[in-house]
């Protein structure tokens, strides 16, 4: 049988338990996916899940299914596994905002998102025919509904679109594939995409040799969350428990260059939540603040631990995951910026490399990374004269943030990043001849 939430609560409590919460989510997407220029397949993908957490005798289980399941194995479940857990306090919300939009974004039909992957495609065949075009265009709609023992009852429908292009050529030994993708609640129209990888397509037209040594980098929208990504591991709650990040004792002193504030905002852009998963009001929030840290971010078990107000960013990731530290969307701004974007960066450069896409992403919470550049290009006199190959970028991504000479004003959202393109100094730049 399909859970009922209110039933399963019930349920859990009349078995036993001290506290309970019901985690319920239930999603549906509507993907379609070209290939080789081609529509090739429309998908239909519905699941429903549900998470029950307990507490018995002071101790927490967590058990989880999707679909179909009888709510007492669900219970008797969760009540077996929290045996083989410590005891651990109780932390559940009472309540959580008071007023909030149950449904964020528009719904898009797959006819329309078919039309948009055929004209995403047809522009770039009409300047580049011999190539070799995928796109995939997706609005996946997620129901959230969050219950517990003390009362809290909360949910909303967020509705997400998906568009993506990618554009392969291949001329003799020279392979080169270029991809471009954006995400909106609500239209999301095919001409931004493509003439994205028509510009890359544009600047790959000629091969240039790699600068070398330690040149300027310029890291295209797409690119900086290598760095941006270290820097959200490293203000994460949990870093702070394990002692692992770098700015453990740095809360009001500089950690990065004072051009940057680095912020989230519940009621902005595609990755807007009004409340985490643990039913915690998000909060509007400065994590740095002109280049001064201001505090870490966590969910109620680690705010606690750690001394510091909740902050709303309690994560589960999937439904078998405890609530953990995480962020739900991070807005760089920087008070310098030169107007425009990757061109505008490039135009203030004598010689200099564009990084836009990398080959895997070994950097961790310690900064360090060595990576090779799958698609880049070269800056020379202020032009962008050629595609750069068999080159790779190393250097600290926290002495790169501390380096940075040149911001675009240019910000779009890649994943849950709200950024823009930048010219960082103090990377070393190899490559093979």
């Amino acid at each position: 049988m399909t859970i009922n939430p209110e039933q399963l609560l019930e349920l859990a409590l009349k078995s036993g338990t001290e506290a309970a919460e019901v985690y319920a989510s239930s999603s549906v997407s509507r993907p379609v996916f070209f290939e080789a220029n081609r529509l090739k397949q429309l998908e239909i993908v519905d699941s429903e899940g549900v998470g029950l957490r307990i507490w018995k005798n002071g101790r927490v289980g967590l058990a989880i299914a999707y679909g179909a399941v009888e709510p007492e194995d669900l219970v008797q479940q969760a009540i077996a596994l929290s045996a083989l857990n410590e005891p651990e306090e109780i932390l559940l919300r009472e309540s959580t905002v008071a007023d909030y939009p149950k449904l964020y974004g528009q719904e898009v039909t797959v006819e329309q998102m078919i039309d948009w992957g055929k004209q995403a495609i047809a522009q770039v065949l009409d300047h580049y025919p011999e190539a070799v075009c995928g796109a995939d265009w997706d609005c996946g709609q997620e129901t959230v509904r969050i219950l517990n023992s003390k009362g809290l009852d909360c949910g909303y429908t967020d509705i997400t679109v998906d568009g993506s292009l990618s554009a392969e050529l291949t001329r003799g030994d020279d392979f080169l594939n270029v991809w471009y993708g954006q995400s909106e609640r609500g239209n999301l129209p095919p001409e931004a995409i493509a003439q994205k990888v028509l510009q890359y397509l544009d600047w790959a037209k000629k091969n240039a040799p790699a600068p070398s040594g330690k040149s300027p980098v310029i890291f295209t929208g797409k690119a900086v969350d290598l760095l941006w990504g270290v820097v959200a591991i490293a203000m994460s709650g949990r870093q702070v428990q394990q002692k692992t990040t770098p700015w453990l004792d740095k809360v009001g002193q500089p950690v990065i260059s004072d051009i940057f504030t680095v912020t989230q905002h519940p009621d902005f852009g595609v990755y807007s939540s009004p409340f985490d998963d643990e039913g915690s009001p998000t909060l509007e929030t400065s994590w740095i603040d002109r280049g001064v840290l201001q505090g870490f971010y966590g969910d109620m078990r680690t705010c606690k631990e750690l001394g510091i107000a909740a902050t709303g960013n309690g994560f589960r990731g999937y439904l078998g995951n405890y609530p953990s530290p995480g962020l739900f969307n991070l807005a760089i701004a920087a008070s310098q910026t030169i107007q425009g974007d990757i061109l505008e960066l490039a135009a203030t450069l004598k010689n200099g490399l564009i990084v836009d896409q990398v080959l895997g992403d070994d950097t961790d919470v310690s900064g360090d990374f060595s990576i090779n550049v799958d698609l880049g290009y070269r800056v020379k006199n202020g032009k962008i004269i050629g595609r750069v190959k068999d080159t790779m970028i190393s250097g600290n991504v926290y002495n790169a943030l501390n380096h940075v000479v040149a911001v675009g004003s240019d910000r779009q959202w890649h994943g849950s990043l709200f950024g823009s393109a930048m010219i960082v100094e103090g990377l070393s730049i190899t490559s093979r001849d």
